[in-house]
């Protein structure tokens, strides 16, 4: 791996990124959607961009 790619690598933390919810499927943060830096338009829970499905 090259010293760039290390530095833009994300690395997705528990708690700070995601929770696991009643039915145990992960769900990101606001926190996390705004590290990735875009909208994936698929009605996430915590969109920090607005986006509704």
């Amino acid at each position: 791996m090259s010293k760039d790619s290390k530095s833009k690598s994300t690395f997705v933390t528990e708690k700070e990124d995601y929770y696991l919810d009643e039915l145990g499927r992960m769900v990101f943060t606001a926190k996390y959607h705004l590290k990735r830096g875009y909208c994936c338009k698929n009605g996430c829970r915590h969109c920090p961009y607005g986006y509704k499905k």
